[in-house]
């Protein structure tokens, strides 16, 4: 027979219900087990709100009740007023807008804090500019000091490579290298050469490339896996400058409005594979155990590691504490449409001989995931040509049908180019796509130079068309490739103009405000094994929350702002 206790927990929650407010009990060991949250007060109550919760069940409400960081209750005004007692904390926004706080599906965190102090190529449009913001970085450098920095890219000065010349004259004393903006390319001088061993007699690495001009010498251009060369013998980066980078990274993150980040590890896919280790155990540890995580992190470590992975998984599980969460392992297919080493089924226009790069042999790839999956871990694979994305597809059909049942989620990293019909088999497969809406202010520019105007405006970032297919979207940014900035995405996503034109770039593939918000929110956070902690403003889940400028919903919608007023993590405001 259920207890009167039992019957009155019944009918509270009826009666909730009936109100049209989410309620959650909270634990009471004086008396209980449970006790209703209208028995204590909140924390923090934000009242007078246009709340966007992101949760289907209840899509809008006016008033949220926080309490030791957890949502309590989400409904209207008057259905919160009972939480408040002497010592809440009330936020009475004004009617302005509240969205759950952004997730970033795909960054590389601590590499973004390290740029943030280096050598910033980002937007130089011309070969001298490039050499003005060398001759800048060395300013501070003494003899024999690596100049590192990046974000160059060449599409935006017509095409042309930079080569080792252009800045041997003025580095004869230090070792250089310059990442391209989406890490799979690299410029390295003529004494980073020099150390690093690349002559004209080098043989190139399975996987990468190293560019020679027709004397047959290096002209500093390495793609790919040939990057290691170089990255291999740079001084390695100091705890210190790595702990400075986190913190530095979460706070630009936070004034974005984005509390969760999903951190891919080093930037360049030639960076050694125990960096991300590294920074688990010498960065994040270290930052959680003394209480500096400032945003919480979803952790994704090289596929070549995975048993290493294993044994932390049986220990911890997937959560280690309310910062940060072990989410799985990544590989790579391809390379980059920028960098030319994309995969694709037809060749390049301006090479009738050559489809991109494999960066990864599939046989080891399938062998490694399924065991990876096997062993309950994530597996995630970067794939941005057709050819590749498809490959990826396949490979993922066939470790389902080894490892049948259980929860995947397995996600391919960037999708940008597919033919027409991956687009459903993303949905029949339950991929998840985590996409970067932002590269196409960058990709649109030349995507038609490098492989055609019909097979790119048919087959490039076809964000409707896979959410017509039935898969699951999660935006992000690639940071340090692109900026972290969520509401720029969202614009991005449904409105496709890049900065150089007034109409959209294939039109028939924008997507609407709903579908945007839901793959920065609670389609992310399924993306990341994180939907019944993050990703929707519910009872249950932590108060991670932004507010945003906007007076209503309807001026939301008809003009998006370009940045949040406020961030809160657990109830407690982080920006500003």
């Amino acid at each position: 027979m259920a207890s009167g206790r039992g019957i009155f927990l019944f009918i509270s929650a009826a009666v909730a219900a009936v109100a049209g407010v989410f309620v959650i009990p909270v634990l009471k060991s004086s008396w209980g087990p449970f006790e209703w949250i209208g028995g204590s007060a909140a924390d923090l109550v934000v009242r007078n709100a246009t709340i966007y919760t992101s949760d289907e069940s209840m899509p809008f409400a006016e008033a949220m009740a926080v309490r030791n960081g957890i949502i309590v209750r989400v409904g209207t005004d008057a259905s919160v007023r009972e939480l408040i007692g002497r010592w809440t904390k009330e936020l009475n926004l004004e009617g302005k807008l509240v969205l759950p706080g952004f997730i970033d599906s795909h960054v590389h965190l601590i590499s973004g804090g390290l740029q943030m102090g280096r050598v910033s190529l980002n937007g130089i449009k011309t070969p001298q500019e490039f050499v003005t913001r060398v001759k800048e970085g060395l300013k501070d450098k003494t003899p024999g000091e690596w100049v590192l920095g990046g974000g160059w890219n060449n599409d935006i000065w017509g095409g042309d490579l930079p080569v080792s010349s252009w800045i041997d004259d003025i580095t004869q004393d230090n070792p250089v290298w310059l990442s391209r903006m989406d890490g799979h390319m690299g410029l390295a001088n003529s004494v980073a050469l020099k150390i690093a061993g690349i002559t004209n007699n080098s043989m190139e690495p399975v996987g990468g490339t190293i560019l020679k001009a027709s004397s047959g010498d290096p002209t500093g251009i390495l793609i790919d896996s040939a990057m290691k060369l170089v990255l291999s013998v740079i001084p390695e980066i100091s705890i210190n400058e790595r702990r400075d980078a986190l913190i530095k990274a979460s706070k630009y993150a936070l004034t974005k409005g984005v509390t969760t980040l999903v951190d891919m590890g080093r930037y360049f896919t030639g960076a050694p594979l125990d960096d991300s280790w590294k920074d688990f155990s010498e960065v994040y540890k270290w930052a959680d155990s003394a209480g500096k995580m400032l945003t919480r992190v979803y952790l994704f470590f090289p596929l070549q590691t995975w048993p290493r992975l294993v044994d932390l998984f049986k220990k911890k599980g997937r959560s280690l504490s309310q910062w940060i969460y072990i989410g799985g392992v990544k590989a790579f297919a391809d390379g980059s449409l920028g960098s030319n080493s994309a995969f694709f089924h037809e060749p390049y226009e301006d090479d009738p001989h050559y489809c991109g790069l494999l960066v990864s042999d599939f046989e080891w790839l399938l062998n490694a995931t399924v065991e990876a999956d096997k062993r309950g871990l994530q597996v995630a694979v970067h794939a941005i040509g057709d050819k590749a994305n498809e490959m990826v597809l396949d490979l993922f059909d066939k470790v389902n049908s080894v490892n049948e049942g259980g929860d995947h989620r397995f996600r391919i990293e960037h999708a940008q180019h597919l033919v027409a019909e991956a687009t459903s088999r993303f949905g029949t497969q339950n991929i998840i796509a985590s996409v970067q809406p932002d590269h196409i202010l960058s990709d649109a520019g030349f995507a038609e130079k490098k492989i055609g105007v019909t097979r790119a405006l048919e087959g490039s970032y076809l964000f409707r068309s896979l959410i017509a297919g039935g898969a699951k979207l999660a935006f992000g940014s690639d940071w340090p490739v692109a900026d972290i900035d969520p509401l720029r995405s969202i614009k991005t996503a449904m409105h496709r103009i890049p900065p150089w034109q007034e109409t959209s770039w294939i039109p028939s593939e924008r997507i609407e405000l709903k579908d945007a918000l839901y793959a920065y929110t609670i389609g992310a956070s399924h993306a990341c094994f994180l939907d019944k902690e993050l990703g929707s403003l519910s009872p249950g889940k932590y108060a991670d929350f932004v507010v945003l400028p906007s007076s209503s919903w309807e001026e939301f919608e008809q003009n998006l702002p370009s940045h949040v007023s406020a961030t809160y993590v657990g109830g407690v405001q982080a920006y500003p």
